[in-house]
């Protein structure tokens, strides 16, 4: 029996020395971190998958982008965001809360509670990651990937319809938020809404904005039950006011009623150095004229029969001429 302790002592220090290069081993082991749980469809990859529809942006809060400070993209954008659907549209009751006249820098802002039409043309923005989650002027939290859009003084909440100038990519959003508070800008639209309209890259660019009232949301409501199109949004986004044309090419279709209009200068110097460039260019067929309307020259290309011929022409100008065509009748 006098052997047993001794047994059990050696064998208590082979173990310890047995533990001590088991840890030392450990040691050694590049570290590892703990993969990414399985879902339910199994294992999720290893990095998040990047949606090949979205445009490569500099970072949120990296100083470069045309963002709001500190504002900027998300890091996980959900899939497919070009095919989320536009705001569908409704009558709602007004907020009352969001509705009343406020101040803001100095400027006090009285949101619009009639029902008479209203449309804007002007330089939209979009704001995204910092906002996310926050509280909107309707109470709701803004979610950057819904259509939704902030504007000083339409109704909240209400519906919108925005035209890019430069793509004719069109969205329908609902305004629930307050903004923008800069004075060369007329709203800023949801992230999701940025990306459909094609201003994403851009930061900001140029839009017409319409006020959808009771009436247009019905006529909406009804085309979208008997499974017809939406109007073209080349011709809205050509529209320099859309009180000044007629909604449909009822009126007689007389030539030369409706013309393109390329620029508009102080100088006739330089709007005849403009139409001699379009002129070398070739991108418009028809006639190139200046034509002098008090103060300013304005270079007009048409006729065209119909507005939206001369919308689909203005479409066909290349980019590289770096004009901003609208549709005007004379």
């Amino acid at each position: 029996m006098s052997g047993a302790p001794a047994r059990s002592s050696r064998a208590a220090r082979l173990a310890l020395a047995a533990l001590a290069v088991l840890l030392s081993a450990c040691g050694a082991l590049p570290h590892r971190s703990i993969g990414p749980m399985p879902g339910p469809n199994g294992p999720a990859p290893a990095h998040p998958r990047i949606d090949p529809d979205l445009p490569q942006l500099p970072a949120a809060g990296s100083g470069r982008g045309a963002y709001y400070q500190d504002d900027g993209p998300g890091e996980n954008a959900p899939p497919n965001l070009k095919d989320v659907p536009d705001a569908e549209p409704k009558v709602e009751p007004y907020s009352k809360r969001a509705n009343r006249p406020y101040v803001v820098f100095g400027k006090t802002y009285t949101p619009m509670l009639d029902q008479e039409p209203f449309s804007q043309r002007g330089v939209s923005s979009w704001y995204g990651k910092k906002f996310h989650g926050q509280r909107t002027s309707s109470g709701e939290l803004y979610d950057m990937y819904k259509m939704t859009a902030a504007h000083p003084t339409l109704p909240i909440p209400s519906y919108a319809r925005i035209t890019s100038v430069v793509s004719g990519k069109q969205v329908v959003v609902r305004i629930n938020d307050r903004g923008p508070f800069h004075s060369s800008r007329i709203v800023d639209v949801s992230y999701t809404a940025a990306l459909k309209l094609g201003l994403l890259g851009a930061g900001s660019h140029e839009v017409t904005l319409e006020r959808l009232l009771p009436a247009d949301i019905d006529k909406i409501a009804t085309r979208r039950r008997n499974g017809e199109p939406e109007a073209a949004p080349a011709i809205a986004a050509l529209m320099l006011d859309d009180r000044m044309l007629p909604d449909t090419d009822a009126p007689p279709k007389a030539q030369g009623a409706f013309y393109l209009q390329l620029g508009a200068y102080t100088e006739s110097a330089k709007a005849e150095q403009a139409r001699a460039r379009l002129l070398e260019y070739g991108a418009l067929q028809g006639t190139l004229e200046v034509v002098q309307a008090g103060a300013l020259h304005r270079l007009y290309g048409g006729p065209f029969e119909t507005r939206a011929q001369a919308a689909q022409a203005a479409l066909e100008l290349p980019a590289a001429l770096r004009v901003r065509p609208i549709v005007v009748r004379r």
